[in-house]
Protein backbone atom coordinates (compact mmCIF):
# COMPACT_ATOMS: atom_id res chain seq x y z
CA UNK A 1 0.00 0.00 0.00
CA UNK A 2 1.55 3.26 -0.97
CA UNK A 3 2.58 5.88 1.57
CA UNK A 4 -0.01 8.46 0.78
CA UNK A 5 -3.00 5.92 0.82
CA UNK A 6 -1.73 4.92 4.36
CA UNK A 7 -1.44 8.53 5.32
CA UNK A 8 -4.98 9.51 3.50
CA UNK A 9 -6.65 6.68 5.71
CA UNK A 10 -5.01 8.27 8.82
CA UNK A 11 -6.37 11.24 8.43
CA UNK A 12 -9.47 10.40 7.77
CA UNK A 13 -9.77 8.32 10.91
CA UNK A 14 -8.00 10.54 12.95
CA UNK A 15 -10.93 14.18 11.70
CA UNK A 16 -13.78 11.06 12.62
CA UNK A 17 -12.07 11.01 16.29
CA UNK A 18 -11.69 14.45 16.26
CA UNK A 19 -15.20 15.52 14.56
CA UNK A 20 -17.63 12.38 15.81
CA UNK A 21 -16.33 10.43 18.84
CA UNK A 22 -14.17 13.26 20.56
CA UNK A 23 -15.92 15.91 19.26
CA UNK A 24 -19.65 14.92 19.65
CA UNK A 25 -18.38 12.82 22.85
CA UNK A 26 -19.55 9.78 21.90
CA UNK A 27 -16.47 8.23 23.91
CA UNK A 28 -15.66 10.21 26.98
CA UNK A 29 -12.35 8.47 27.57
CA UNK A 30 -10.62 8.90 24.18
CA UNK A 31 -10.20 12.85 24.14
CA UNK A 32 -6.90 11.80 26.90
CA UNK A 33 -5.65 9.18 24.81
CA UNK A 34 -6.11 10.94 21.22
CA UNK A 35 -4.54 14.25 22.69
CA UNK A 36 -1.19 12.51 24.47
CA UNK A 37 -1.03 10.52 21.17
CA UNK A 38 -0.85 7.34 22.60
CA UNK A 39 -3.17 5.85 19.83
CA UNK A 40 -1.16 3.57 17.27
CA UNK A 41 -2.50 3.93 13.83
CA UNK A 42 -1.85 0.69 11.48
CA UNK A 43 -3.40 0.68 8.09
CA UNK A 44 -3.62 -3.26 7.09
CA UNK A 45 -2.94 -3.51 3.53
CA UNK A 46 -5.20 -6.83 3.96
CA UNK A 47 -7.26 -8.20 1.12
CA UNK A 48 -8.56 -11.41 2.43
CA UNK A 49 -9.98 -12.12 5.73
CA UNK A 50 -6.92 -14.84 6.57
CA UNK A 51 -4.74 -11.62 5.68
CA UNK A 52 -6.55 -9.37 7.95
CA UNK A 53 -6.37 -12.37 10.82
CA UNK A 54 -2.45 -12.35 10.58
CA UNK A 55 -2.67 -8.33 11.08
CA UNK A 56 -4.43 -8.73 13.83
CA UNK A 57 -2.11 -11.13 15.62
CA UNK A 58 0.53 -9.42 14.88
CA UNK A 59 -1.32 -5.87 16.43
CA UNK A 60 -2.57 -8.10 19.45
CA UNK A 61 0.90 -8.65 19.78
CA UNK A 62 2.30 -5.43 19.46
CA UNK A 63 -0.01 -3.67 21.94
CA UNK A 64 0.59 -6.29 24.57
CA UNK A 65 4.19 -5.70 24.72
CA UNK A 66 4.14 -2.15 23.97
CA UNK A 67 4.41 0.74 26.99
CA UNK A 68 0.84 2.41 27.76
CA UNK A 69 2.70 5.11 28.42
CA UNK A 70 3.55 4.88 24.84
CA UNK A 71 0.49 3.22 23.24
CA UNK A 72 -2.43 2.94 25.02
CA UNK A 73 -4.84 1.55 22.13
CA UNK A 74 -4.51 0.28 18.49
CA UNK A 75 -6.87 1.26 15.54
CA UNK A 76 -6.43 -1.58 13.24
CA UNK A 77 -7.88 0.03 9.92
CA UNK A 78 -8.73 -2.23 7.14
CA UNK A 79 -10.25 -0.30 4.02
CA UNK A 80 -9.71 -2.84 1.59
CA UNK A 81 -11.13 -5.91 2.87
CA UNK A 82 -14.45 -6.88 5.48
CA UNK A 83 -16.43 -3.79 3.75
CA UNK A 84 -19.76 -5.73 3.92
CA UNK A 85 -20.94 -4.91 7.37
CA UNK A 86 -22.56 -8.66 7.97
CA UNK A 87 -18.76 -10.46 6.81
CA UNK A 88 -17.58 -7.76 8.81
CA UNK A 89 -19.57 -9.05 11.39
CA UNK A 90 -19.01 -12.65 11.12
CA UNK A 91 -14.84 -11.79 11.19
CA UNK A 92 -15.71 -10.69 14.67
CA UNK A 93 -15.73 -13.96 16.54
CA UNK A 94 -12.73 -14.89 14.63
CA UNK A 95 -10.81 -11.99 16.65
CA UNK A 96 -12.38 -13.04 19.51
CA UNK A 97 -10.90 -16.48 18.62
CA UNK A 98 -7.58 -14.99 18.03
CA UNK A 99 -8.14 -13.37 22.20
CA UNK A 100 -8.58 -16.81 23.18
CA UNK A 101 -5.80 -18.44 21.61
CA UNK A 102 -3.36 -15.81 22.31
CA UNK A 103 -4.31 -15.48 25.76
CA UNK A 104 -5.61 -11.91 25.69
CA UNK A 105 -9.06 -12.39 26.77
CA UNK A 106 -8.64 -10.82 30.07
CA UNK A 107 -5.76 -8.55 28.52
CA UNK A 108 -7.03 -6.63 25.58
CA UNK A 109 -10.27 -6.87 24.01
CA UNK A 110 -12.02 -6.12 20.58
CA UNK A 111 -14.38 -2.88 19.87
CA UNK A 112 -16.14 -2.90 16.15
CA UNK A 113 -16.63 0.10 14.36
CA UNK A 114 -17.53 0.05 10.15
CA UNK A 115 -19.06 2.71 7.46
CA UNK A 116 -22.22 0.18 7.63
CA UNK A 117 -22.33 -0.17 11.21
CA UNK A 118 -25.71 -1.55 12.43
CA UNK A 119 -26.67 -2.36 15.61
CA UNK A 120 -29.42 -5.78 16.29
CA UNK A 121 -33.13 -4.63 15.84
CA UNK A 122 -31.96 -1.46 14.35
CA UNK A 123 -32.82 0.22 10.60
CA UNK A 124 -30.01 0.26 8.35
CA UNK A 125 -30.39 4.33 8.06
CA UNK A 126 -31.18 4.61 12.23
CA UNK A 127 -29.44 7.52 13.45
CA UNK A 128 -27.64 5.33 16.62
CA UNK A 129 -25.86 2.65 14.44
CA UNK A 130 -23.79 6.72 13.71
CA UNK A 131 -21.95 5.68 17.00
CA UNK A 132 -20.32 3.02 15.60
CA UNK A 133 -19.87 4.15 12.14
CA UNK A 134 -16.40 5.27 10.86
CA UNK A 135 -14.66 6.33 7.77
CA UNK A 136 -12.97 2.52 7.34
CA UNK A 137 -13.73 -0.53 9.01
CA UNK A 138 -11.41 -1.10 11.95
CA UNK A 139 -11.13 -2.98 14.89
CA UNK A 140 -10.47 -1.12 18.31
CA UNK A 141 -7.85 -2.59 20.53
CA UNK A 142 -8.25 -2.02 24.08
CA UNK A 143 -6.79 -2.89 27.01
CA UNK A 144 -8.74 -3.99 29.75
CA UNK A 145 -7.34 -2.37 32.51
CA UNK A 146 -8.04 0.61 30.67
CA UNK A 147 -11.00 0.30 29.89
CA UNK A 148 -11.32 -0.86 33.91
CA UNK A 149 -9.98 2.31 34.51
CA UNK A 150 -12.03 4.75 32.48
CA UNK A 151 -15.21 2.76 33.61
CA UNK A 152 -14.51 3.37 37.04
CA UNK A 153 -14.21 7.23 36.58
CA UNK A 154 -17.68 7.46 35.69
CA UNK A 155 -20.39 7.27 37.81
CA UNK A 156 -22.83 5.19 35.38
CA UNK A 157 -21.28 4.21 32.04
CA UNK A 158 -25.00 2.76 30.91
CA UNK A 159 -25.53 6.34 30.27
CA UNK A 160 -23.26 6.71 27.88
CA UNK A 161 -24.70 4.51 25.00
CA UNK A 162 -27.90 6.50 26.13
CA UNK A 163 -26.51 9.74 25.88
CA UNK A 164 -25.05 9.33 22.49
CA UNK A 165 -28.45 7.96 20.84
CA UNK A 166 -29.34 11.77 22.26
CA UNK A 167 -27.06 13.43 20.75
CA UNK A 168 -27.58 11.40 17.46
CA UNK A 169 -31.01 11.97 17.53
CA UNK A 170 -30.83 15.68 18.04
CA UNK A 171 -27.90 16.35 15.69
CA UNK A 172 -30.31 13.91 13.22
CA UNK A 173 -28.86 13.03 9.74
CA UNK A 174 -28.63 16.06 8.18
CA UNK A 175 -26.47 17.41 10.80
CA UNK A 176 -23.81 14.37 10.86
CA UNK A 177 -23.71 15.05 7.34
CA UNK A 178 -23.55 18.67 8.03
CA UNK A 179 -20.49 17.73 10.38
CA UNK A 180 -18.58 16.77 7.88
CA UNK A 181 -18.82 19.51 5.29
CA UNK A 182 -17.47 21.71 7.79
CA UNK A 183 -13.75 22.36 8.48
Amino acid sequence: MADAEVESVIAATRHWLERAVIGLNLCPFARTVFSENRIRYYVSAARTADELLADLDIELRRLQAADPAECETTLLIHPHTLADFLDYNDFLDLGDATLDALDLVDEIQIASFHPDYQFADTAPDAIENYTNRSPYPMLHLLREASVARAVASVPNTATIYEANITTLRRLGAQGWRRLWLSV
